[in-house]
This record gives C-alpha cells, structure tokens and sequence, in this order.
C-alpha cells in the first residue's frame, strides 16, 4: 500500500515572515494527520527557520532545488550537502520552471539526482510534457525520454524510499487548466509500467507518482481518487492553508 504524499511547492513566493505565518496556520490544521505524507518546498531562505518550527510535527520540508555541483567556485548555487545539512530530507528536481526558464537538460537533472542521492536526499523528480507534445501525441515518448535521461546516473541505486515521481503536464502549471482524470491517469500509469521494465517490479509497484498541475480543492479529490496517482505536487494552492488543508483532506 502507498502512502499517500501532498506537497506544497511554494516557489518564489512569501517573505519569511509570511512563510512563518503560513507554515504556522498549516501545522494546525494538519496536526492529527497521520495517513498522508505531508511536505512544503518554501523557498531557500526559510529552510532553516522552518525546519525548526516544524521540528515537532509530522510535515517534512525539503528544498525547490539544488546544484548539480558538489561544492566549488559556483556563485548563487545551493549544494545538495548544504541542504541536508540544514536538515532537509528531500528536494525537487526538474520542475519545468527550470527546464523551460532555466534551460536544465536532462544531462544536468542527472548530475543532480547523482548529488542528491550522495547527501541521502529523496528525489521528488519531475516530469511532463508541453502542449505541443501534447497535441502532437509525443506525450509518452516526452516522459520516457525525461526519466531515461534524467534517472541514469542512480538508476542502480534507486528505491521506492529515496524516489517520488510528479507528473506535471506544461500547459497545466499555472494556467487554470488542468489534465482529465483519464489523462493523468493514463500517464500516471504509463511511468509505473515504465518504472517496472526499466529498472523493476518492486520499484513500479511501489513508487509514489504525484499529479501536478493546477491542483486545487474542487478538483483534487477526482484525480486523487485514480488507482495511479498517489497524491499531488501543489503550486498555488498550497499558499493558502485552508485550501492546502482541503487538498489534504480529499485523500
């Protein structure tokens, strides 16, 4: 049986004083929550500061990004060993803000996965296609391309425990729209068959695979509901905790 997982991605949104705030107001509404894996992704700055004010509750934090470097001469960049070492147990890795605003290849993204795995960070690795890859039927060679690429330098070392995967169609994040629940569900089963003839069974089995995309209380509970889709990867849903709290309560 899979754990359900919610996470919120807050992106580059929030003070830190607002993100106390706001980590606050979501402790107390999911205090007696224990079915449901409960995570945020607040922007780097409050990491530390968050950390040590959910230290006794059940929500894990862990980080939007990382460097594809260990350490070095890397102006602006936050290493994987600087993350864990504040206390994170998880990182994003692939969000199409970076590959599309930032260029991240999947070569990168690997660098990265290999970084993470080496300072015993959990993967949370994204993947989607864009409208075009959409509408010209590329979908499912777009995702198996993304995980190929992007999960070969670990693929030996991959588990159930160390990766979560989040599909998040393109033209879903940030625009209102959202995939059918046929649509989510047909990719969502796509990456665990794909997941069982890559690497194994057990790993298809019992891999977590979130939805993203414009996920929000009216329609969470339809797409929670899928026999694929294990929970959701929230953009800005998750900025209010009231609706961040309803997303949860669907499961």
């Amino acid at each position: 049986m899979r754990k359900p997982y919610i996470a919120g991605n807050w992106k580059m949104n929030t003070t830190l004083t607002e993100g106390i705030q706001l980590c606050e107001n979501i402790c107390n509404l999911v205090t007696n929550i224990s079915t449901t894996d409960i995570a945020i992704f607040p922007p780097s700055t409050h990491l530390a500061t968050l950390k040590a004010q959910i230290k006794n509750t059940q929500i894990q934090i862990g980080s939007q990004n990382i460097s594809d470097q260990k350490e070095g001469a890397f102006t602006g960049e936050i290493s994987a060993k600087m993350i864990q070492d504040i206390g994170c147990k998880s990182t994003l890795i692939g969000h199409s803000e970076r590959r599309q605003l930032y260029k991240e290849s999947n070569k990168i993204l690997a660098q990265k996965c290999t970084e993470a795995l080496r300072n015993n960070l959990q993967i949370v690795f994204c993947i989607g296609e864009t409208l075009e890859e959409r509408e010209s039927e590329q979908t499912l060679p777009c995702l198996e391309t993304q995980l190929t690429e992007g999960l070969i330098s670990v693929k030996n070392q991959l588990s159930a425990n160390n990766l979560i995967i989040a599909y998040e169609p393109v033209w879903a994040i940030g625009t209102g729209k959202v995939a059918s629940t046929e649509q989510a569900q047909e990719a969502h089963a796509f990456i665990r068959h794909f997941l069982s003839s890559w690497h194994s069974p057990t790993l298809g089995k019992e891999t977590r695979i979130l939805y993203g995309g414009s996920v929000k209380p009216s329609n969470s509970q339809d797409l929670l509901s899928q026999e694929d889709i294990d929970g959701a990867l929230i953009g800005g849903a998750s900025l209010n905790a009231e609706s961040f709290n309803q997303i949860i309560q669907s499961i």
